[in-house]
Parts: structure tokens; C-alpha cells; sequence
């Protein structure tokens, strides 16, 4: 009974998420969705296209069952799942994303929690490992990247939220206010930790 109680609640945190990444693409132009916003080159659709190779190879390879879609050899890995190619259309890799939930879906309803897996680019002794441990580790990975856009997003133009439905309508004085306390609590900290530094020189 646990189990399944475990299963259902990740599976459903981890659907959840995924609707929540995919969300940060909502509205945004080819440019926006593609561009690097961060100096090592972060994208929001890079961050989708990721994910979803994350997915695809711990719940296809790893329980047996490989993926149908495409992929290059784990060995083989060069970075170029995390950025979107200007001959990839947005539509290929949320299409790509969709069909590997299909799939990863597939794994979990037909395994148990216990399930044996083996993930080989895992170092020893952690390669042979369970279901329980994949989901656990595709969750933790799926919401990092969430989170990741959450704040992509934010600086692109202001929207935020985990879901549609808790978006609110963005209030520019109210933010730019709130924003002015933080700053304001930041500098007054800053002479204060200064102060005790040259006191204990």
C-alpha cells in the first residue's frame, strides 16, 4: 500500500513539473525561447530539450526498455542536448518531451518501486539501482530545471508562477517597492559584517 501511495506521488509530482517547464515557453518569440540567458549559455528550450534526454535515457535504458526516440550514446554526450539547434523546431522538442513522457509513463505504471535498473554513466557501487531511486533522481532533476526556468523567465519579462492558474497579474510598483526594501536591507548588512571583519583584524 505504501508503495503505491510513493509511486502515485511522484509520478505526480514529476507530471507536474513537467507541465510547469513547458509552461515557461508560454508566449515567449523563436529568439527569447532560444537565446542564452546565463554566461554558460542557459535557453529555456534548451533547458526542455535536456530534460527531456534526461528522461528518455533513465526510463527507457536504464529499465531495459530503450527509447523510441533518437538519441545519441550516453558516451557520446557533447552538450548538445541542452540547446536548441537553428534546424530544431520549437514544436520538435516539446513534441520529443511529450512522446518521452509517453514512454517514461509506460515504465513506471509497469514496474514496481523495486524494480531492478542499471544505470552504467553511474559510478560503482551506485550503477545497479531501483525504480524508486530513478524517480527520486528524475524528479529532483526535472524540478532543478523547473526552478531554472522559473527564473529565466522572471528576467526575460516579469512572469511568474509554478502553474497557469496561480499566475497573478504583474503589479510594477508593487515589485519595484518590495525589490527597494530587499536592496535597502542588503546595503545596510553589508558596513555591519564589514565592521565585525576589521574588528577581529
Amino acid at each position: 500500500m505504501i508503495d503505491e501511495f510513493a509511486k502515485d506521488n511522484l509520478h505526480g509530482r514529476l507530471r507536474r513539473d513537467r507541465e510547469a517547464l513547458l509552461w515557461k515557453l508560454d508566449g515567449l518569440s523563436e529568439y527569447d525561447a532560444r537565446r542564452p540567458l546565463t554566461v554558460t549559455g542557459t535557453s529555456l528550450l534548451g533547458l526542455v530539450k535536456h530534460v527531456a534526454t534526461v528522461e528518455a535515457r533513465y526510463f527507457g535504458e536504464v529499465f531495459g526498455r530503450p527509447s523510441p526516440e533518437p538519441l545519441s550514446r550516453w558516451q557520446d554526450s557533447d552538450g548538445s542536448d541542452q540547446w536548441a539547434a537553428e534546424n530544431e523546431t520549437r514544436d520538435q522538442i516539446i513534441g520529443f518531451y511529450r512522446r518521452t513522457w509517453e514512454h517514461s509513463d509506460a515504465t513506471i505504471n509497469m514496474l514496481p518501486l523495486d524494480a531492478p535498473g542499471h544505470v552504467p554513466w553511474w559510478p560503482e557501487p551506485y550503477a545497479d539501482t531501483n525504480l524508486f531511486a530513478v524517480m527520486v533522481h528524475v524528479l529532483g532533476e526535472s524540478n532543478r530545471h523547473a526552478g531554472h526556468a522559473d527564473v529565466l523567465r522572471e528576467g526575460l519579462d516579469g512572469r511568474t508562477g509554478l502553474r497557469p492558474e496561480h499566475e497573478k497579474q504583474i503589479d510594477e510598483e508593487a515589485r519595484a517597492a518590495y525589490r527597494a526594501k530587499i536592496e535597502q536591507a542588503a546595503r545596510s548588512a553589508a558596513p555591519i559584517k564589514a565592521k565585525r571583519v576589521s574588528h577581529v583584524t
